[in-house]
C-alpha cells in the first residue's frame, strides 16, 4: 500500500471542550489526534461540505448558461408518461 501524500503542518485553534473529546477518542481508540480530526473532517466534507461544494457547482453552471428550463423539463416528462417521447 502506497504512502498518502499529507500537506504541511497547519495551525488550528479549536474549543478547548472539542480537543479535550479529540484527545480522549484518540487515546481510547490507540490513534492519534491527527488521525481522528482527519477523519472527523472527511465525514464533514462528505455531508455538509460536498453539499456546499455542489451548490456551488450548480451556481456556477447557471453562469455559464449550462441549465435546462423547468417547463421543458415537465413536458419531457410527461411525454415519457404519457409514452410519446421519442
Amino acid at each position: 500500500m502506497s504512502k498518502q501524500q499529507l500537506s504541511d503542518p497547519i495551525t488550528l485553534r479549536l474549543p478547548v471542550e472539542i480537543l479535550e473529546s479529540i484527545e480522549r477518542i484518540a487515546t481510547i481508540s490507540d490513534r492519534t489526534r491527527s488521525w481522528v480530526m482527519v477523519r472527523a473532517m472527511r465525514l464533514y466534507l462528505a455531508g455538509e461540505g460536498q453539499e456546499i461544494l455542489n451548490v456551488a457547482e450548480g451556481l456556477e453552471q447557471l453562469d455559464k448558461g449550462e441549465y435546462e428550463d423547468m417547463d421543458d423539463v415537465i413536458a419531457q416528462v410527461e411525454q415519457i408518461v404519457r409514452g410519446s417521447a421519442a
